[in-house]
């Protein structure tokens, strides 16, 4: 078992996972890689078949859930995992790491104590940590790897709250995780792109993003982080 795990949650995408596995190749990843499937997903028999072949890869896990959206998937599976992982990852099913040693690097960041690292998804640079990897004592202090009152959109921007808050985030502009994502002109929109990105979601996660920020539980939090950075 490696000692980072990459969480994706996926759904109605089967395509991505051997892409994904062949970025991994690729690039000379050893990272352990979970991919987090619904259960009422359209495209579960695909998932699967995937499952059953990538069997003796001992990179690979699947598992198959009740549909809880991004957020709650993602909490879910990295709370499990701290448990047994030093640091744990995040990246859309659009993603492709695309710099040989990305995973080495990422360890390589984090290994100084707690903290999070990003690198270039080649749409939103430095703005937004849309694929990012943190210490697993995050999820541990704070129960969490995102703020469960999120379903998709804005997370990336928690992220770079709380890195900067404890003084503990790194930007690694040479390091790709390319963002295949519609804005970039780089993937047709499906039912999952117009399902996050319409206006109601926008609009739900813009709000869940201004309360937290704006209402305490940004600073709840980043107390509890300092105090992880204090004591490490």
């Amino acid at each position: 078992m490696d000692d980072l795990l990459m969480i994706v949650p996926t759904r109605g995408r089967p395509d991505s996972v051997p892409a994904i596995m062949q970025a991994w190749d690729e690039t000379g990843a050893t990272a352990d890689i979970l991919f987090a499937v619904d259960t009422d997903d359209p495209e579960l028999a695909a998932y699967k078949k995937l499952q059953a072949s990538l069997k003796g890869d001992p990179r690979v896990r699947f598992t198959f859930g009740k549909r809880r959206r991004l957020v709650g998937t993602l909490n879910q599976q990295a709370s499990k995992a701290a448990k047994s992982y030093r640091f744990l990852a995040f990246m859309g099913d659009d993603h492709r790491p695309r710099s040989h040693g990305w995973d080495a690097r990422f360890r390589e960041c984090l290994s100084g104590g707690p903290g999070i690292v990003y690198g270039n998804d080649l749409l939103q640079g430095e703005k937004m940590a849309t694929a990012v990897a943190m210490t697993s004592d995050i999820v541990t202090t704070l129960g969490y790897m995102a703020p469960p009152t999120f379903v998709h959109l804005c997370v990336d921007l928690v992220w770079l709250d709380w890195g900067r808050g404890m003084e503990r985030i790194t930007y690694l502009h040479d390091l790709i995780l390319e963002h295949l994502h519609p804005a970039a002109g780089k993937a047709a929109t499906d039912a999952v792109y117009e399902e996050c990105n319409s206006s109601e979601q926008v609009g739900a996660d813009g709000a869940a993003y201004y309360a937290y920020r704006d209402e305490g539980g940004l600073e709840a939090d980043l107390a509890k982080l300092r105090k992880l950075v204090e004591e490490a």
